[in-house]
């Protein structure tokens, strides 16, 4: 019954109510319904199950951090343990830009320690779609505690190791250095930076929202320092050796140096000295020039360094004896249209009196009486044309063309150090023949205490009568009187070479060398010295390069315990014979 006043509503009068709904209609809904609820149930067991890993990567990413625990690099030491490179604690300052305000009062502080304008500092910091910047590598210790004592929100220290070399120029060429990731550039750095290495460690944490460390959630994996190695350098030889090199090549105004000292007993590499050099310390400004290791990746002709070479050849092939005599007269030789020449017009010489006063044309005569595959032979033998079996980073193999190519002319230049090229380690290499009476040794980085095996090259009778001929040019009567030392005996040979340019030779640029052994009855060292473009009037291998050779060699000598074997003074003639340049 209806109130009165109020209105009634009658529903069956309204054709949607009255309409029946298509069965079909009501079966979709409840499918749809069902359907949506089985893709959630999917979902939540994808989520939950199949996908776990990936959501919980995910979400460990938010709040859980792994943390790398640096190795410490192995350290390089001198053979006698002296650190040449170590590796030593270093801070370095980073940000997570998104938590630095960039109008906070400290800000210029900060930037003044960090060694940058404040614009500069602002602009790395303006990167709020990234988590991590690098502000500065390696501070040194009092400056990251004052970087720490700003506590700056955002602004965090990492512990890092820092690379310092303690012998600074001296045995930069040897030691090389590495990048502020810690890995080898150059040098032994490069070679050996497997075994220096190491290998990291790492830790799990979990950080608050201020990046604050809470807890550890895995057990820390420590990590393994690099191994140490102990190379065959002795640092004193290699201070003293760079200290005489450099003083020659300011002396003599020249464009540079190198220094080379072998261990005639076991092949270990005593000193390796080039100049100009560089600070690995502080490698700003650093140049091609300045980095550049002489003695492996320079190659030059040799020039009468190699002219022993081509005696004891003819020796060990039945050609002559050392008393043989050779016509020189009248100082001149033609062929093929040029005219190779002596200094001096010496007239008839002995074999061994070629070596002592250089006769260019006493050694071709000599050398033109073999074929050229005897020579060629022989200069493989001797390590020419194959790069030096040490492991450092462009270490050249010079330049000897096959033999079948040779024109007499080129057989003949060949004999007295034309037309091929050589390092000097590889030319102190070939001098350990005279040294080891035939033997060549191989040479080493490495410290060794083992007496080195070498390949044989010469006769032993024939290697010996050719280091006599060294002892004689080294004294009176030869040109490399400026190589005799106080208290010790030795022998060697000089070189003076025109600079090739283009196609052909320069006026006015040469290079000298000496290469020599000491004590002559029982070698323990061989020592080679090139000195490049001396320019203050004097050019000639025996005043420029064999003084170097003097004082390098009696000082290593002495600091080897080597007893010496003369009485007497040096006898040096101020009338010594020069050699001159082809």
């Amino acid at each position: 019954m209806s109130r009165p006043g109020v209105r009634s509503i009658a529903y069956g009068s309204s054709p949607l109510l009255t309409s029946a709904t298509p069965v079909w209609r009501s079966r979709f809904v409840v499918a749809m319904l069902a359907l949506a609820f089985v893709a959630l149930a999917a979902r939540a067991a994808y989520v939950q199950v199949i996908g776990n890993d990936f959501f919980q990567r995910q979400g460990e990413v938010r709040y859980a951090r792994t943390l790398e625990l640096p190795a410490s690099r192995g350290r390089i030491l001198d053979r006698n343990g002296m650190i040449l490179a170590q590796s030593v604690e270093a801070h370095s300052v980073w940000a997570d830009p998104e938590d630095v305000a960039l109008d906070h009062p400290r800000l210029p502080e900060l930037a003044r320690l960090l060694g940058m304008p404040l614009a500069e500092l602002q602009r790395r910091l303006d990167v709020p779609e990234r988590n991590f910047v690098w502000l500065r590598r390696q501070l040194d210790e009092p400056v990251a505690q004052r970087v720490k004592a700003l506590a700056i929100p955002g602004i965090y220290l990492r512990k890092e190791y820092k690379r310092q070399y303690p012998q600074g120029e001296a045995v930069a060429h040897v030691v090389g250095f590495t990048n502020v990731e810690d890995r080898g550039q150059e040098g032994v750095e490069l070679a050996f930076e497997r075994e220096l290495l190491g290998r990291p460690g790492s830790r799990r944490v979990i950080k608050d929202r201020l990046g604050r460390i809470v807890e550890d959630v895995r057990d820390i994996v420590p990590p393994v320092d690099g191994r140490d190695l102990r190379l065959s350098i002795d640092a004193r030889v290699q201070y003293f050796a760079f200290q005489r090199l450099k003083e020659a090549v300011q002396q003599h105004k020249a464009r540079g140096g190198s220094a080379v000292v072998l261990d005639a007993r076991t092949g270990e590499v005593l000193a390796l000295a080039n100049y100009p050099s560089y600070d690995p310390n502080d490698r700003r400004n650093l140049t091609g020039e300045q980095l550049r290791n002489r003695a492996l990746t320079d190659s030059f002709e040799p020039g009468s360094t190699m002219k022993p070479f081509i005696a004891a050849l003819a020796l060990d092939k039945g050609l002559v004896r050392p008393d043989t005599p050779v016509q020189t007269a009248p100082g001149r030789l033609q062929m093929g249209g040029f005219t190779i020449s002596d200094v001096h017009p010496y007239g008839v010489l002995t074999v061994t009196e070629v070596i002592q006063k250089s006769s260019n044309v006493g050694t071709v005569k000599l050398a033109m009486q073999m074929p050229a595959r005897d020579m060629w032979e022989t200069y493989v033998r001797l390590g020419l044309g194959h790069k030096p079996q040490l492991p450092f980073p462009g270490a050249t193999s010079g330049r000897l063309r096959a033999y079948q190519t040779w024109r007499p002319i080129e057989q003949a230049t060949m004999s007295y150090g034309y037309g091929l090229s050589v390092s000097l380690v590889q030319l102190a290499q070939a001098y350990t023949v005279f040294a080891r009476d035939g033997e060549l040794l191989p040479l080493t980085l490495l410290r060794t205490d083992q007496p080195a095996h070498g390949v044989r090259v010469y006769s032993e009778r024939h290697a010996l009568a050719v280091r006599h001929m060294l002892h004689l040019a080294a004294g009176p009567g030869g040109t490399a009187q400026q190589a005799q030392t106080v208290g010790y005996s030795v022998g060697g040979k000089t070189g003076t070479a025109r600079k090739q340019e283009g196609r052909g030779y320069a006026a006015r640029k040469y290079r000298a060398f000496f290469v020599g052994l000491a004590p002559i009855d029982a070698p323990r060292v061989v020592i080679a010295v090139m000195v490049d473009e001396p320019s203050a009037g004097v050019i000639y291998g025996g005043l420029v390069a064999a003084p170097v050779f003097a004082d390098v060699a009696q000082q290593t000598l002495r600091l080897l315990g080597v007893p010496p074997d003369m009485r007497v003074q040096p006898q040096i003639v101020a009338n010594a014979i020069e050699e001159e340049p082809v």
